[in-house]
């Protein structure tokens, strides 16, 4: 529990949230355009679910390797970064001290100060000081691969069930306005929480998110009703 005088803010919650929205509203709507874009060439029912079963699992593997990979490739250049960072104070301490001493007065402090603070820091922990206010790497942006992957998969097959329970549910001849109709709602809560979250707007999050998941669905019916008429 937070100390009482602690703040919260919202930008410790960037990495986790940015990739469970992400998986969440890929899943929701990849998912219900593969059901509409199949539905709409007049598939079966149970061809339809199959598509979307496979559409869950297929979209969770390939956020999560996705995500591990990208975010993966972002923790290997921080670490080469602190790597060299280590031997640059170990060659020249002095040198790193200035260094240090420069940033904080090109922050605004006084030399005097500056220097101050510089050789305080690094007493205390001079790789953490130059990762901090050299490189910008801090524990709270730290990449986490896994981390990432698993909020991404997770969120994304969580999303991706919302449309594909309503398929379930709904016989084919209303699967469409009932599955876009609800993704649309899916959509549009998602967003609003997300920008909620983040400290955004509600309204703009929402409306957002809505209007480019009613385009792709749209030009994934619409796709589906030419394959239709074309076959």
């Amino acid at each position: 529990m937070p100390a009482p005088n602690q703040e919260q803010h919202r930008t410790g919650r960037t990495g986790w949230l940015r990739a469970a929205v992400l998986g969440a509203n890929d899943g929701i709507l990849s998912t219900a355009s593969l059901l509409l874009g199949v539905a709409a060439a007049h598939a079966t029912h149970s061809s339809v679910l199959v598509t979307g079963v496979a559409g869950l699992v297929a979209g969770s593997m390939s956020m999560a390797a996705g995500e591990y990979v990208s975010v993966h490739s972002q923790a290997d250049t921080e670490k080469a970064d602190l790597a060299l960072e280590r031997a640059e104070l170990k060659a020249d301490d002095k040198g790193e001290h200035k260094e240090l001493m420069a940033i904080y007065v090109a922050r605004g402090l006084k030399p005097a100060l500056a220097k101050q603070v510089a050789e305080q820091l690094m007493d205390h922990d001079a790789l953490g000081a130059h990762a901090r206010d050299e490189l910008g790497i801090s524990e709270t942006f730290r990449a986490r691969p896994i981390q990432a992957a698993l909020a991404s998969a997770g969120s994304f097959a969580v999303g991706a069930a919302m449309p594909l329970l309503v398929a379930v549910l709904t016989p084919v001849s209303r699967l469409i306005p009932l599955v876009s109709g609800t993704s649309l709602l899916f959509l549009a809560l998602l967003g609003g929480l997300a920008a909620g979250a983040g400290g955004a707007g509600v309204m703009v999050g929402a409306m957002r998110v809505t209007f480019w998941g009613a385009l792709a669905m749209a030009l994934t019916a619409g796709i589906g009703s030419l394959f239709r008429i074309v076959v």
